[in-house]
């Protein structure tokens, strides 16, 4: 059986804004065409009625053939689902490994992100030195910014 990590969904208002902030700080490159989707075969998919999601996928850096980091919209129409649906928030963050944390995290503030928590390095026994910060992207989202030395 082959498996393979395929794609990671962004949901919130997603806009050029958003997509040129992942490919000018961490280098993600587009996947065309942008999709706009919609149709009875969606709305079987999702299990919701008259779905429309538009955006794209974002090519992760250090990949050829992906996978991509995907930034959707849903046309919102209210649903009476108590259960997690498809097209609400769901995954914590993305991480990225980087060489040098310090400079993504100024590359992050200087793109629109904001810092969520503190730069942090700690030595870990067995494992390494790890440097790390929680930061959001310019809607909101938590980015990871990572390395192990």
């Amino acid at each position: 059986m082959i498996i393979k990590f395929a794609h990671r969904t962004s949901l919130r208002t997603i806009g050029e804004k958003l997509a040129q902030f992942y490919i000018k700080v961490f280098g993600c490159e587009p996947v065309y065409p942008e999709r706009n989707l919609k149709g009875e075969w969606l709305d079987r998919v999702a299990n919701l009625k008259d779905v429309h999601i538009k955006g794209i996928h974002l090519r992760l850096p250090g990949y050829t053939n992906g996978p991509t980091l995907e930034l959707f919209t849903y046309e919102e129409k209210k649903q009476n689902n108590e259960l997690p649906a498809i097209n609400k928030p769901g995954f914590a963050h993305i991480a990225f490994l980087v060489d040098d944390v310090e400079l993504y995290h100024a590359k992050v503030l200087g793109h629109g992100g904001s810092a969520l928590g503190e730069l942090v390095e700690k030595r870990i026994e067995g494992v390494g030195t790890l440097t790390v910060a929680y930061m959001r992207d310019p809607k909101g989202n938590i980015v990871e910014i990572l390395n192990w030395k």
